[in-house]
């Protein structure tokens, strides 16, 4: 029985990912505390499961688990990432804007950020050039 609720401790641990001391992060939550540090970045989930970022009311993109991120593009730009080997085809809806990047380990983290930034500047940048228009900031 000890050997058992040894066991169950140390699986219990490991669920948690601590280990030695050192909090280890998922790729989810490496993704998700790079985004949300951005101005205006709010997080919630998402009516498909995951995590989804949204600025100024528009859904920058979202991600399912560690393993793929799924974001909204202009058709024009979409073909131009999947064209560029940057994205693919979104997984179920291949005729819209939308890209998919599978993320298949740490590598591929710095290719989803690239592609959160590229949607993120693409929907900030048109408020600020409204404004600049308008005689704003």
């Amino acid at each position: 029985m000890k050997y058992i609720t040894q066991v169950i401790e140390l699986v219990s641990q490991l669920i948690n990912i601590r280990w030695i001391g050192v909090e280890m992060t998922s790729i989810r939550d490496e993704i998700e505390r790079e985004v949300v540090g951005w101005p205006g970045v709010e997080a919630r989930p998402h009516r498909f499961g995951g995590e989804e970022f949204r600025v100024r009311g528009h859904e920058i993109g979202h991600l399912h688990g560690d393993r793929l991120a799924d974001l909204p593009f202009p058709v024009r730009v979409r073909k131009e990432l999947v064209e560029a080997g940057k994205a693919r085809l979104h997984h179920v809806m291949p005729k819209t804007g939308w890209v998919s990047y599978p993320i298949r380990g740490e590598d591929d983290v710095e290719g989803a950020l690239d592609l959160f930034r590229l949607n993120y500047e693409r929907l900030t940048r048109s408020s600020k050039d409204s404004e600049k228009a308008a005689g704003g900031v």
